[in-house]
């Protein structure tokens, strides 16, 4: 383990590292931004696939778009190596609070790194179906002894995280991450930041709630991921304004991100 911190130290001590990794934030907050102007027309009328796969595919039908996925794929490894680094050096007096600080920056990670192997498949010229793949996880889940209940968990383990975005932006938590500036700089950077948060508190918590209903149905076809989540807010009255507002609140938070690049502790 020694030798594991060690080097944890070691990256983390890179300038060069520390400035890849903040353009991981900012990759991290363009795939943010496409996503929520995607729901944003979906609001309006049109059609498309508000999630990460559909950002890939924006991405990819830019003339250098190949060449912009591998940036993204790099950043967000950077990122996810930077998370990895911050679980193995994380200390707490309670031994409970830092393995569950752990366990949270373990799965941030696991995040990234998924999104880094869809960029790289879209730069090689491939495609992945988030939607397929989260039908195909309920489907598995199901299928296995306890499956429903075991598909409950997940489902509110979901709808827990969304709760602690909408929290987190309640509390201005996410302040703690940051070195943020004085004056007025300060106030947008906190104003996107709460506004963010509830945005992708929301969509994150709908999309938990589909697992949910996948699991009491028994229907795997339900649990379909994030676009379908956004999607289903077009069932709720003045469904269009609530789609518009949670895509917008998405791509609030991307643009927080961005701006987490130049302010976050590192």
């Amino acid at each position: 383990m020694s030798t594991v911190k060690h080097a944890a130290r070691v990256a983390k001590g890179s300038t060069a590292f520390r400035r890849i990794a903040r353009v991981g934030f900012v990759v991290l907050g363009l795939i943010h931004v496409i996503i929520g102007a995607i729901a944003i027309t979906i609001a309006a009328g049109a059609s498309g696939d508000a999630d990460q796969d559909g950002a890939m595919e924006q991405i990819r039908n830019n003339p250098v778009g190949g060449l912009l996925l591998v940036l993204v794929a790099t950043g967000l490894i950077a990122l996810a190596v930077w998370q990895i680094a911050s679980a193995f050096l994380a200390a707490d007096p309670a031994e409970t609070k830092k393995w569950g600080q752990r366990v949270k920056l373990f799965g941030i990670a696991l995040a990234y790194l998924v999104v880094a192997g869809m960029a790289l498949i879209y730069a090689l010229g491939g495609n992945a179906d988030s939607e397929t793949a989260s039908k195909t996880l309920s489907s598995v889940v199901l299928s296995a002894p306890g499956g429903v209940a075991l598909l409950v968990v997940i489902g509110l383990s979901v709808v827990g995280v969304g709760i602690g975005f909408v929290v987190g932006g309640f509390t201005r938590g996410f302040e703690k991450l940051l070195d943020l500036p004085t004056g007025v700089a300060r106030g947008g950077i906190v104003t996107l930041g709460v506004i963010g948060y509830f945005g992708k508190g929301i969509a994150v918590g709908v999309t938990g709630v589909l697992f949910v209903v996948a699991a009491v149905t028994q229907d795997p076809e339900k649990g379909a991921g994030l676009d379908a989540a956004l999607h289903s807010l077009l069932e709720l009255p003045l469904g269009g304004l609530a789609l518009g507002a949670v895509g917008a609140g998405f791509a609030i938070y991307g643009v927080f991100c961005i701006a987490r690049a130049r302010f976050a502790r590192m």
